[in-house]
């Protein structure tokens, strides 16, 4: 029996609710869910570009050693200030003091995508524009009693309640959700995964 038209696994190097979500409205779902363990603390002077490629790279990697046999999707999303790297945010005090911080501003979204497949890896990065309106403290205790900050880059999620507050999107939207599926979609076709 030839299995030269067998469908080609896809493993997704994520434990992102989020991520699988997107894949999902592209026609995307991936055959294993095997998250990397990573420590994700970035390098000394390391800009936030650079930091989401390594590490979309090192989740790849690390489940591309368990699954040789598969298509290994990773990603990674930075949200910087200039050169600065905004925490996932894991407690109210960081959340806080990002959405401080975003008030009023502008900033960048850095969406790092690997794909490794038959011991190659390809890697890209997107970056969005993003501006958030000037944030009263009353918005900002909305936003912080919502709870959808936690784990999230620059401690917010566009998808939720903080749609109300940003003002400006300049690029992929859904690399600011958590992957760029403009990017990803091209890269998954051309490592022969094909949507469902």
């Amino acid at each position: 029996m030839s299995t030269e038209n067998k469908p080609i696994p896809l493993v997704l190097a994520s434990q992102s609710p989020r991520r699988l979500d997107l894949l999902a409205q592209i026609g995307v779902t991936p055959d294993a869910v095997l998250p990397a363990d990573l420590d994700e603390t970035p390098k000394k002077a390391e800009l936030p570009r650079d930091l989401a490629k390594r590490l979309a790279q090192a989740k790849a990697g690390q489940v591309a050693q368990e699954r040789p046999d598969a298509v290994v999707l990773g990603a990674d999303t930075v949200v910087a200030c200039g050169r600065r790297i905004l925490p996932k945010a894991e407690t109210r005090d960081e959340a806080l003091a990002c959405l401080e911080l975003l008030s009023g501003r502008r900033h960048r979204v850095h969406g790092g995508v690997c794909i490794i497949h038959n011991g190659t890896a390809k890697v890209r990065h997107v970056m969005t524009h993003v501006g958030f309106k000037r944030l009263s403290r009353d918005e900002i205790a909305w936003y912080l009693e919502s709870g959808e900050w936690q784990g999230k880059a620059g401690g917010y999620a566009i998808q939720g309640r903080a749609a109300a507050c940003v003002d400006l999107v300049n690029g992929s939207y859904s690399n600011v959700v958590g992957l760029p599926l403009y990017e990803t979609a091209q890269m998954l076709w051309n490592a022969g995964v094909r949507a469902s």
